[in-house]
């Protein structure tokens, strides 16, 4: 089943995934039918659950400082910084637009 280039650029966009490959359309497809299977779960009468953890008490931990003053010595573990920021996602994918998608798609 094809997967629309519309579906495909939103997708890509939200998990920052390339999916212009074979391998990677075919990697969705096989995802999109795994999940196709949940629907024959019965899940009539059952409530929707706020944590896996529902059965027990969840307790915050106290917000104290015990350390600080090391930006410089985090900053070390930047790939790449700009002043005192880290930049991030390191090795982001650049998206092809809409209209190169389409012809990945009729290639395919």
């Amino acid at each position: 089943e094809q997967v629309p280039a519309a579906v495909l650029e939103h997708l890509e966009r939200l998990a920052l995934v390339d999916f212009r490959d074979a391998e990677g359309v075919q990697r969705l497809r096989e995802a999109v039918r795994f999940a196709e299977r949940l629907h024959e779960v019965d899940t009539e009468g059952v409530e929707p659950m706020d944590s896996v953890l529902e059965d027990r008490c969840l307790y915050l931990r106290e917000d104290d400082v015990t350390e600080g003053n090391c930006t410089k010595e985090l900053l070390k573990n930047a790939r790449e910084k700009i002043e005192e920021y880290f930049v991030a996602p390191p090795g982001n994918i650049p998206l092809p637009k809409l209209e190169e998608r389409e012809t990945f798609e009729q290639q395919s």
